[in-house]
C-alpha cells in the first residue's frame, strides 16, 4: 500500500529531526568555547544537555495541550495523537522518568567518549534487554524469530565494538574513551529497557495518549534534573570527568557561560531542544499512521544518515568493519520484528500472542 503525503511528511521529519538531535548533541561535544575561568576549553557538560533534552520533551506536552484545547468542543476528536484516557495520575510516569534520567545522562557521557554513529548503533542493543526483562517480569515468551534477531544484534554490536577498539581513533581523548563511551551507551539501554518494560506494566494499559505521556516524563525528568544540577555543581567528580573549573560533576553555571560565548554552540544546544520534540512528535505518529515497525525501520535509516554525516565531516574514519557491524545489526533487528522471510520457522499461535515490539524510547 503507497504512503500518502502525509505519510511521507512525517517519516522525512523523523528522519531527518532525529538525525539533527544526535549531530547536534555530537557537535557540541566537539565545540570549544570560553568559560567561567576565562579558558577556552571543550564543552563537556552532559547534565545540561540531558536537561535540554528534556526541556524539549516538555514541548511536546504544550503541543498535546494546544492540540486538545483546539479540539476541546469535539465530542469524537479525530486527532488519534489526542484520543486516549485523560482520568489518570501524572505521577505514575514519575519512575518512567526517572529511568530516562538516569539512562539520557548515561548515553550523552558516553556520546561525549565516543563516536555518534557508535552511540546510534549502540542504542540497538536495547531490544536485547527488553527481550529479557519481560520474559523475566511480564511472562513474555521470545519467540524463534526474536531469539535469532537478538543473537544478530549481539553479533552486530560486538564487531561495532571491537572495531572501536582495535582501530586508534582521531578522537583527542583516545581508544580507551571510545570503549568507555561504547560501554557506557550500552548501560544505559539496560536502564531504557527497565523504563519500556514499566511503562508496559503499569502505564500501557491506561491509554494514555503518547504525546501526553512523553511530555509529562519530560516535565518530571527536568524538574528532577534541575534539582540534581544544584547538587551535582559542588559534588567533587573522579579524575578524567572534571573537566569544569570546580572540578565537579556538573557545573552549570560553566556550561551556560560557554554556551553563551560561542553563537554555535547555542545553535547546537536549541538544536538539541527542538529537535527532540519533533522527533517525538514524528515518531508517535509514525507508530499511530503506519506501524512501530515502520518506526524501527526509520530508525535504522537516521542510523546511515548519522554515520553518513560524521564520515563527511571527518568526525570520524571510515572503517569497513563498522558497516558489517551496522549490516548484521540491522538484519538482527528485521528478525526481531518479524521482517525477514522464515521458510524453515512454522509460525504457532504462541509465537504471535507473545510478540516484543519495541519503539524507540527515547525519544532522542
Amino acid at each position: 500500500m503507497a504512503w500518502t503525503r502525509y505519510q511521507k511528511f512525517l517519516a522525512i521529519m523523523m528522519v531527518v529531526t532525529g538525525s539533527i538531535n544526535t549531530l547536534s548533541t555530537k557537535w557540541a561535544d566537539k565545540m570549544d568555547s570560553k568559560n567561567s575561568a576565562g579558558e577556552v576549553t571543550l564543552f563537556v557538560h552532559p547534565f545540561l544537555q540531558a536537561s535540554a533534552m528534556f526541556l524539549g520533551e516538555m514541548l511536546c506536552l504544550l503541543t498535546f495541550k494546544i492540540m486538545f484545547w483546539m479540539n476541546r468542543n469535539r465530542d469524537n476528536p479525530q486527532n488519534t495523537l489526542i484520543q486516549g484516557n485523560q482520568n489518570f495520575n501524572p505521577f505514575i510516569l514519575m519512575p518512567a522518568a526517572m529511568f530516562d534520567l538516569v539512562a539520557t545522562s548515561i548515553m550523552y557521557i558516553g556520546l561525549n567518549l565516543t563516536y555518534a554513529s557508535s552511540f546510534q548503533m549502540f542504542r540497538g542493543s536495547v531490544i536485547v534487554f527488553v527481550a529479557l526483562m519481560s520474559s523475566i517480569f511480564l511472562g513474555r515468551v521470545i519467540s524463534n524469530h526474536q531469539a535469532i534477531g537478538i543473537g544478530l544484534v549481539i553479533m552486530g554490536l560486538a564487531l561495532v565494538g571491537l572495531t572501536d577498539a582495535l582501530y586508534q581513533s582521531d578522537e583527542a581523548k583516545g581508544r580507551n574513551s571510545l570503549i568507555t563511551g561504547d560501554l557506557l551507551i550500552v548501560l544505559a539501554q539496560v536502564i531504557t529497557a527497565c523504563q519500556m518494560v514499566y511503562e508496559e506494566k503499569y502505564v500501557s494499559g491506561l491509554n494514555i495518549p503518547a504525546l501526553q505521556a512523553v511530555g509529562w516524563e519530560g516535565v518530571f525528568g527536568f524538574s528532577v534534573l534541575s534539582l540534581l544540577l544544584v547538587v551535582f555543581y559542588w559534588v567533587p567528580a573522579p579524575p578524567h570527568f572534571d573537566s569544569n573549573p570546580r572540578g565537579t560533576v556538573e557545573d552549570v553555571i560553566d556550561g551556560l557561560v560557554q554556551i553563551f560565548n560561542n553563537s554555535k554552540l547555542l545553535v547546537a544546544i536549541l538544536g538539541t531542544v527542538i529537535s527532540i520534540a519533533f522527533f517525538n512528535f514524528a515518531g508517535i505518529s509514525v507508530t499511530k499512521e503506519m506501524s512501530a515497525t515502520t518506526r524501527m525501520v526509520l530508525d535504522s535509516v537516521r542510523t546511515i544518515v548519522i554515520w553518513s554525516v560524521s564520515i563527511a565531516v571527518a568526525w570520524q574514519v571510515f572503517h569497513w568493519q563498522h558497516l558489517v557491524g551496522f549490516a548484521v545489526l540491522i538484519t538482527g533487528l528485521c528478525a526481531y520484528n518479524g521482517l525477514l522471510a522464515r521458510p524453515c520457522v512454522r509460525s504457532t499461535p504462541s509465537d504471535d500472542e507473545t510478540r516484543i515490539v519495541v519503539a524507540d524510547a527515547d525519544e532522542e
